[in-house]
């Protein structure tokens, strides 16, 4: 969850051949970007959350965890987990979640157990084929299948291809509009092996200049 299984070493060394990036890096100082726990609660939450604010989806999750999730005590504090994919499967009412909802969260349990959101099979497959793969499931498009394959498989050299990132390049590299797909690629160039994490970088730079 932490991207504390990639070997960072060489990440300083990105914002040294690109002076951008390594001020974004001492800015938040070189923050390695947080991921979901698992593809499978990635791709829950985003079809929780879908059309509905940040708040009331992260609600939605929690109040699903208490009632149908393992029990932690961690540090002398009760948490919840999210329900595992067998839990969920059987579950035909939610709180706050809607039937067409309720169906696509069946469908991303059963894609859990078959294993085809396995972590470690999807940061195998070539990127490209990785989001292919889950945007077979019902109500993943572009945008969360990017999220599933990177923030949930936690791949980081990869390019997410968002808004929000593509309007922060064109802010912290003062750019007279948003990049293409095929700048971004070539601007990224230099971030390699980190391009997720850099491009994490910038997604939190915009956000947090909005």
């Amino acid at each position: 969850m932490l991207s504390l299984d990639e070997d960072g070493t060489g990440y300083p060394a990105v914002g040294d051949r690109d002076p951008v990036i390594g001020a974004l890096q001492r800015e938040h100082a070189y923050l390695r970007p947080v991921l979901f726990h698992s593809p499978y609660e990635a791709a829950c939450a985003f079809v929780i959350g879908h059309r509905i604010r940040i708040e009331q989806g992260r609600a939605i999750r929690a109040r699903i965890a208490r009632a149908h999730g393992e029990t932690f005590e961690v540090a002398g504090t009760t948490v919840h987990a999210f329900p595992a994919p067998q839990v969920l499967r059987r579950l035909d009412a939610l709180p706050g979640v809607d039937a067409e909802k309720t169906a696509r969260l069946h469908g991303i349990a059963d894609a859990a157990l078959d294993g085809r959101l396995d972590r470690a099979r999807l940061r195998a497959l070539p990127a490209a084929e990785a989001r292919a793969e889950v945007k077979r499931l019902r109500g993943v498009g572009d945008f969360f299948a990017a999220g599933i394959v990177l923030r949930g498989a936690g791949r980081a050299d990869a390019l997410p291809g968002d808004e929000v990132t593509r309007a922060g390049i064109r802010r912290v590299y003062g750019l007279p509009r948003d990049p293409t797909d095929a700048e971004v690629a070539r601007l990224a160039e230099p971030w390699a092996p980190y391009r997720m994490w850099c491009s994490v970088l910038v997604h939190a730079t915009e956000r947090r200049a909005r």
